[in-house]
């Protein structure tokens, strides 16, 4: 009899690249503390997103948008999460490149107004049957994902959860079981999940749970009572892009159809009246939330003008560019401008500058990262990662860290040494020892 063998994880970690920051980092007078929320250093830059953030809060950064400007590597994504971490859990983030509004699939206004309603939330409230509790139990079962034999996604999970009078355990489909990897939710956390729809909230962090970091504040809230399944007032929040797409299919074969399709203004200004009528009864409010642009000076004279003219919304999120461009042309035009906008874009952009780190912070920041990543490093590797990281690139030392790692556990130790940050350096080279490469076989290499 053929015996199926499947590999039970405890437990499935995935570390972004922002996922230690918690917030700004700044006091209650908004001075930005040395080393606090994950961030460090760029203590201008911040002190101007917590006034930035406070604007917003207040309602009084409606058609205006925020510039941040810097060399490559100096934070400005970070200052962007950072900012939508200090909005709210619920606050939509939504990060793209410039370079993704160009499509042969659609108008690239189109791709620009589809994103901007992807980060403008609805949060609706509705009386439904949950499950309420922290989560003592989470165990996934990993199979190989079909498109992709190399990696492994969850096919199911088991899930205990308990109150402070009952405890029960469930058995998840893959898709709450991949709702919880992508929502972070691990052992401790205080959840509430809608029996009918699978809808999950992450409510906190437990009282009772034992704290592994110090960085940042985690949200503490107590462990609820009586029963697990019962009857509450469930909030979640969607996007006006997903309102969107579910009032544009009008057919069961709809799921069928390319799912970047344009949508018709009918549909969105049909969605806009639904959304003002919940408002009105109490039953929802909106959200405006984040949309953060990378690589500003990619996007045309039309895309500018275009966004210039949608800030003036009243559905508009906060747009928040960044751009690592001097004087740069307008793409589209022959004009020569600072960061490739034009000027009356930028006279209604707050811009937010950053610098480059200093030595003591590049340590401070690999520091975190690797603990992030829990990852343990002698005191001689990190100066080796810092000197690397002052002399090549902050990311490049970063990125140093996972097969450095690797390295150190081929020699049985739990420790990343020098000889492991250097074995990882000799394979792995930086932008400027590729650019040396390229050089030196630029014959042997293809042109265009």
């Amino acid at each position: 009899m053929a015996i199926e063998i499947r590999e039970i994880t405890q437990r499935f970690e995935r570390i972004g690249a922002h996922s230690h920051i918690k917030g700004l980092g700044l006091d209650e007078n908004l001075k930005a503390l040395d080393v606090a929320d994950g961030l460090v250093g760029q203590k201008k830059a911040r002190e101007a997103a917590g006034v930035i953030v406070r604007l917003i809060k207040s309602g009084k950064m409606a058609g205006r948008g925020i510039l941040i400007a810097g060399p490559p590597g100096t934070g400005k994504t970070a200052i962007a999460v950072a900012i939508s971490k200090e909005l709210g859990k619920d606050i939509p983030f939504v990060q793209v490149s410039a370079s993704e509004f160009y499509s042969t699939e659609m108008k690239k206004t189109e791709a620009l107004i589809q994103a901007m309603r992807k980060a403008i939330g609805v949060r609706i409230k509705e009386r439904r049957i949950v499950l309420e509790g922290e989560v003592v139990g989470l165990d996934y079962n990993m199979i190989p994902n079909p498109y992709n034999p190399t990696q492994k996604i969850p096919e199911s999970a088991t899930l205990t959860l308990a109150t402070k009078d009952e405890r029960r355990t469930f058995t998840v489909s893959s898709r709450l079981a991949l709702q919880f990897l992508y929502q972070g939710i691990e052992v401790g956390d205080v959840i509430m999940i809608d029996k009918e729809t699978g809808r999950i909230v992450k409510l906190g962090r437990s009282e009772r749970a034992k704290k592994k970091y110090d960085i940042g504040d985690v949200e503490t809230v107590e462990v609820p009572s009586g029963r697990i399944e019962k009857e509450r007032e469930f909030t979640y929040v969607v996007t006006l892009h997903d309102l969107d797409e579910a009032n544009a299919r009008r057919s069961v074969f709809s799921l069928f159809e390319p799912v970047s399709r344009e949508i018709d203004n009918e549909v969105r200004e049909a969605v806009d009246e639904q959304v003002k009528k919940w408002v009105e009864e109490g039953r929802a409010e909106l959200v405006p939330g984040v949309l953060f642009i990378d690589e500003t000076h990619l996007m045309d004279i039309e895309l500018f003008a275009f966004m210039n003219r949608a800030m003036e919304s009243e559905m508009a999120p906060i747009i928040i560019l960044a751009s690592n461009r001097g004087f740069a042309k307008i793409r589209g035009t022959d004009i020569v401008a600072p960061h490739g906008i034009p000027l009356d874009l930028l006279d209604r952009l707050l811009i937010i500058t950053t610098e480059p780190y200093s030595r003591d912070e590049i340590k401070k920041i690999i520091e975190i990262r690797a603990e992030e990543s829990k990852i343990r490093l002698s005191e001689k590797a990190l100066e080796l990662l810092t000197d690397l990281g002052e002399k090549n690139s902050l990311r490049y030392a970063v990125q140093l860290l996972a097969p450095a790692y690797e390295f150190a556990k081929i020699r049985n130790s739990d420790v990343v040494d020098v000889e492991d940050v250097k074995r990882a350096s000799e394979l792995f080279v930086d932008v400027n020892l590729s650019s040396a490469y390229l050089k030196k076989w630029e014959e042997k290499m293809l042109a265009q």
